[in-house]
């Protein structure tokens, strides 16, 4: 193992250098505003009442009230003030700062150009001196102000940055934090006159902060993914980590291996993901004239896409189906895509069948056939993104139904959810200060449902907000307290603050679950602020239990997400709330290691945070095209697109439906699900299971239905009969839960061919790896 290898003195002279040098933590948000300086300030406070010496220098507060309270008695080093193009700008004192030698020193803006006569040129330069020299510091980044990052911002919202830092800054960082914060939260400040000051101001359309703020969410994604490779390599943990998608394109220099490119990019920019792809050659073999002029495009439309491409030595097209997925395993890739194949039957006996090696070796990644359109006129590229006139909604007459819908949506209460990736990140407390700030500017605020489970913090912003008494019920010879929506209703407040959306009622409650009582509150007119982790997402479930091991019992159904007004990320980094888990800030003492060695792993963590930063990244997105018609950073989909999900006996049924949904969702598609019973697997447990399949399938608003064979060979023509009705783009069908027996493979793979003109998804097992 790695760990018992003797280290090289330059790893040893590295690790104690390490050891001498100071910490950094970057603090991001998507624009000036966010609230970056007053998390740091308020971080400087926390770690100044643990005896930690900190000071401050070059921290602008703007006046911005909240910000300057978090001052309060910090030391200030006086910072170097001079004039900039009429303004005046702050410098670090650096010979101030290591005369005093601090241990923690909190700084604004990283990217900041120094005086003329200044030691350093700019200030990632004097923070990286304080670093050498022993001294920690935590400091603020707009996400903008990132080389790369800042290219894109200009291009979708025209703003410019003043100054820039490298991109690999962040990976000097030892902590990088997101400060979240919806469009419409910031407007709000904007309005009240607390960003008079801000240099954004500019940018304060609800579309240029949706995109700099998603644009946020994926980097510090992007960064989180780099970190939770790492931490699994350290462990000695293989394949891939179930936060992210790695897709595979495995193609040929030929005419159609574009158009598999293509597609594995519009696959890999919906689910967020890295795109590699793999050219397997018979070295033996030289190029023909064509086959070279195919490589010369390929390779650059592999680095148009951010592609990885690379060729691989194959023996013999029989051994293809075995290498590609050694290759995939290799790489951690979670999907492979690749043609259908052209063979014939007496071609596939002779020569091997690339599907049914595939069927065989392909355990734990997903296999996606892209369909064959060219015998239907043409391949399917993604269409050109139209935008419809501008005066079409202008002159647009609204039909009952639309007007219903919208005086609906008028009446409604707002609905805003905080999530967060682990209990503890301070969902409550967020929630809970809002509810004193919305008080305090005259709104009728009352708690609904409250757990501080002990938190003196979270207690602590309970303050001037009244509770509205918990409702008793009997159950099972005790009483059990849930939340009274009755008397919520009866009080009618403005605003209500709720706790746990996920819980389950005791039996005998108005509804059986609280986010039900939420959707009744929001009917009548009160205004809702709740609270979720994102493993509670009825979708994410699978990829929850992956993570961590752990099938988490009470969800809330996506849509949930989509009905709210605003969703807000709680982001705090594995190391940060493992020390809040071990100063007893989040369970009681006797629960901290075991809660450290379960769940609360830091490779469970950073899994969790990443999944939450990309869900709510993905959040982002949709809402963007809603407001923008097809504006979306992850590109168009096509139109028309619908989903046909096959269920076959022996199947994961409720992870095929929830995968099924996942990617309905994303393309804004329709979708069936068809549940597949043979005479010999009809019995009282089956039906139990189709009207939970058919229930979880409602949820999400799918189509579900069930059809009996005789026998499995009736299965492929059925199916394709099924899916040619419902008029599918895609079937999804799925990998035993048992491994693949050979009748199952066969009916696959004949359901393969016969779908030559549709794309086929294979979901994986992990059961099976």
């Amino acid at each position: 193992m790695d760990g018992y290898k003797r280290k090289t003195p330059e790893q040893i002279l590295e690790d104690i250098r390490r050891l001498q040098r100071g910490n950094l933590k970057i603090i991001i948000g998507a624009v000036s505003g966010s609230g970056k300086t007053y998390h740091m300030l308020r971080e400087g406070q926390i770690l100044q009442s643990q005896g930690i010496d900190v000071v401050i220098c070059a921290v602008s507060t703007l006046k911005r009230p909240e910000t300057v309270k978090q001052v309060a008695d910090l030391e200030r080093v006086p910072s170097i003030h001079w004039m900039d193009h009429g303004k005046e700008t702050k410098d670090l004192n650096l010979e101030g700062l290591l005369a005093r030698n601090p241990e923690v020193v909190l700084v604004d803006e990283l990217a900041h150009r120094n005086r003329k006569d200044a030691h350093f040129p700019n200030r990632l330069m004097d923070i990286e001196l304080l670093l050498e020299k022993g001294i920690s510091v935590i400091t603020t980044l707009n996400v903008y102000e990132l080389e790369g990052v800042h290219d894109l911002a200009r291009k979708w919202t025209g703003m410019e940055a003043r100054e820039t830092v490298p991109l690999e800054t962040l990976g000097l960082a030892d902590e990088v934090r997101l400060i979240d914060v919806t469009p419409e939260t910031l407007i709000t400040r904007m309005k009240e006159g607390h960003l008079d000051q801000s240099i954004d101001m500019g940018l304060f359309t609800r579309k240029d902060l949706a995109v700099l703020r998603e644009l946020s969410l994926r980097l510090v994604a992007e960064d989180v993914n780099s970190t939770l490779e790492k931490h699994r390599e350290e462990q000695g943990l293989h394949g891939p980590s179930g936060a992210s998608e790695r897709i595979l394109v495995s193609a040929q220099y030929h005419w159609n291996g574009s158009i598999y490119i293509r597609r594995g990019q519009q696959v890999a920019k919906r689910l967020n993901g890295d795109l590699l792809v793999v050219i397997f050659l018979n070295k033996k073999m030289r190029l023909t004239k064509e086959a070279a002029a195919f490589k010369r495009s390929l390779q650059k439309m592999a680095k148009k896409t951010d592609a990885l491409l690379e060729e691989i030595p194959l023996r013999s097209t029989r051994n293809f189906a075995e290498s590609l997925i050694r290759y995939a395993v290799d790489k951690k890739v979670t999907r492979i895509v690749l043609g259908h194949s052209k063979k014939s039957r007496w071609q596939e006996f002779w020569q091997g069948s690339v599907t049914d090696g595939i069927l065989k070796h392909a355990k734990g990644i997903d296999v996606f056939w892209v369909a064959d359109r060219t015998a239907q006129g043409g391949p399917r590229i993604l269409p050109t993104r139209r935008q419809q006139p501008a005066g079409d909604e202008l002159y647009h007459r609204l039909s009952q139904e639309e007007i219903e819908k919208k005086v609906e949506r008028i009446k409604r209460g707002r609905f805003k959810i905080y999530i967060g990736a682990a209990p503890g990140v301070g969902k409550t407390y967020t929630m809970l200060r809002e509810g004193n700030e919305s008080l305090r500017k005259g709104v009728d605020v009352v708690i609904g449902w409250l757990e501080t489970h002990g938190r003196a913090e979270t207690a602590s912003q309970v303050e001037n907000l009244g509770i509205v008494a918990a409702l008793q019920i009997p159950y099972k010879g005790t009483v059990l307290k849930e939340m009274d929506t009755a008397a919520i209703i009866q009080r009618d407040p403005e605003l209500v603050l709720v706790d746990e959306l996920p819980h389950s009622n005791v039996p005998g409650s108005m509804h059986k679950k609280r986010y039900e009582d939420i959707v009744f509150l929001l009917e009548h007119g009160i205004s809702v602020i709740t609270t979720v982790n994102v493993q509670h997402l009825e979708s994410l479930n699978d990829a929850v239990e992956q993570i961590t091991g752990i099938r988490v019992r009470e969800t809330v159904p996506d849509y949930i997400l989509s009905m709210a007004d605003e969703v807000e990320l709680i982001d705090l980094t594995p190391q940060s709330l493992q020390q809040r888990m071990r100063d007893g800030k989040i369970y009681a003492a006797d629960k901290v290691e075991q809660a450290l060695s379960s769940f609360f792993k830091t490779g469970n963590l950073i899994a969790l945070r990443e999944l939450a930063l990309r869900e709510i990244a993905d959040d982002v997105d949709e809402r963007l095209e809603a407001w923008e018609r097809q504006f979306s950073l992850r590109g168009p989909w096509r139109k028309e697109e619908a989903i046909y999900v096959c269920i076959l006996p022996g199947s994961n049924s409720e992870r095929l439906i929830r995968r099924g949904f996942r990617i309905a969702y994303r393309l804004k598609a329709t979708w069936y699900v068809n549940y597949i019973q043979t005479n010999s697997s009809s019995s009282e447990d089956e039906q139990l299971k189709i009207d939970a399949c058919r229930k979880l399938t409602e949820s999400f608003g799918g189509s579900f239905e069930t059809t009996v064979v005789k026998v499995w060979k009736e299965i492929p023509a059925m199916v394709m009969d099924q899916a040619n009705h419902v008029q599918a783009t895609q079937i999804i069908v799925g990998q035993a839960i048992r491994g693949q027996t050979f009748r199952r493979r066969k009916v696959i793979r004949e359901l393969i061919r016969l779908a030559r003109d549709l794309d086929v998804l294979l979901v994986s097992n992990p059961e099976n790896m």
